[in-house]
């Protein structure tokens, strides 16, 4: 299926678009998940909507939606499909990183955000297998580099136009170099590995893309930092990725409340049962301000140690109060959550996923602890 790209009309609504396609997304979400396929049919839908442009600047003929607005459009999806809902968070960070350096920093990011708009780009990311360290092999050959690595996570690369990832080169001024460019993810030297065979969110098609030799020009090169350091891009990424990306398991935490609460009210009133459906509100509202505080950071703060730190740590607590939703809500549905056909079982089993994306729970309160203690980090 080919999907047109929108033309983005002044004031669309995003909620409502994104309500249609969570729709659309809910009653393929089970085949996905069955077949570990890709949820392409919704990414079509999203691109035919302008979702995909959502996040780009008005100036540049994007939507001009705010991240509050694309973190809600994110937990709509989730309500139907996770998966879509969470590969779709990571083409939006991407775009929502690169309109934010524009802004605030001068980043020649304007061409790759147009090219979002008039081409209906969607971008993939290395970031959650690369982080700090990067990975992979960038040797120096005339005019750029030979490109030897392999990237894994990458959601969304199934259909994705362009990979935006880093390797490690051995700079001999600076010892080791993490060069951050972007590449055609259908390119000579590409290799996709249909590695994505887990647990949840089956549908993100988050496989192994493989670097055969590929060359970066010296010209495609978009930032170098030392490898394994903190550098201000890492500040503003984890300020605004983790609303975006967390948006998804807190829809799911809500979806996972309602079909939970929507099966416990049919019983008779019992004061057990009264108490779990307080717990699981307890962890949802532990969830939402978490995640409220999120959206602020990525929207208000300014990149840095003690940005960075809040911003992880609401990361932790959106994701360990979206776990424990999802696991309470299974409490309260009883035994008729452990079928299929109530729909708890793949929330749960998605829901998971939160566990694992940088900094993960013991990294994150070194980070924070230390931040708090005034060493370095």
């Amino acid at each position: 299926m080919t999907a047109t790209v929108a033309v983005i009309a002044p004031q669309t609504d995003w909620c409502a678009l994104a309500r249609e396609i969570a729709d659309h997304a809910a009653a393929l979400a089970e085949q996905h998940d069955a077949a570990d396929s890709f949820v392409e049919e919704s990414f079509d839908l999203l691109k035919q909507a302008g979702l995909f442009a959502a996040l780009v600047p008005a100036d540049l003929g994007g939507g001009g939606a705010s991240i509050a607005t694309l973190c809600e459009c994110i937990g709509i999806l989730a309500r139907g499909c996770g998966s879509t809902a969470l590969a779709f968070a990571m083409h939006s960070h991407i775009v929502a990183v690169a309109a934010w350096r524009r802004q605030h920093q001068g980043a020649p990011t304007e061409g790759l955000l147009r090219r979002v708009v008039n081409e209906g780009l969607v971008l993939v990311s290395s970031g959650g297998s690369d982080w700090l360290a990067s990975g992979g092999e960038a040797e120096r050959v005339d005019g750029g580099y030979l490109i030897r690595a392999r990237k894994g996570f990458a959601s969304g690369s199934p259909v994705g136009d362009l990979l935006v990832t880093s390797a490690v080169t051995q700079d001999p001024e600076t010892g080791p170099t993490v060069l951050h460019f972007a590449v055609p993810l259908r390119g000579e030297g590409i290799v996709h590995h249909p590695t994505w065979q887990t647990i949840g969110m089956r549908g993100t098609g988050s496989n192994d893309v493989e670097f055969d030799s590929v060359f970066v020009a010296d010209a495609a090169i978009s930032g170098k930092r030392p490898a394994g350091e903190w550098h201000m891009l890492f500040h503003v990424i984890s300020k605004i990725a983790f609303a975006l990306i967390y948006a998804a398991y807190a829809g799911l935490a809500e979806a996972a409340r309602d079909r939970a609460v929507a099966l416990a009210a049919r019983r008779a009133p019992d004061p057990l049962v009264a108490q779990i459906a307080g717990e699981l509100e307890n962890e949802l509202l532990g969830m939402q301000l978490a995640h409220r505080r999120a959206i602020e950071i990525a929207e208000n703060c300014a990149p840095g140690e003690a940005t960075t730190s809040a911003a992880m740590a609401c990361r932790t607590l959106t994701g360990q109060h979206a776990i424990a939703a999802a696991t309470k809500a299974m409490e309260l549905a009883g035994g008729q959550a452990f079928y299929r056909k109530a729909g708890l079982e793949r929330i749960f089993r998605d829901v998971q996923a939160a566990r694992f994306h940088p900094l993960q729970e013991k990294q994150q309160l070194d980070l924070t602890g230390r931040t708090a203690l005034g060493w370095p980090i």
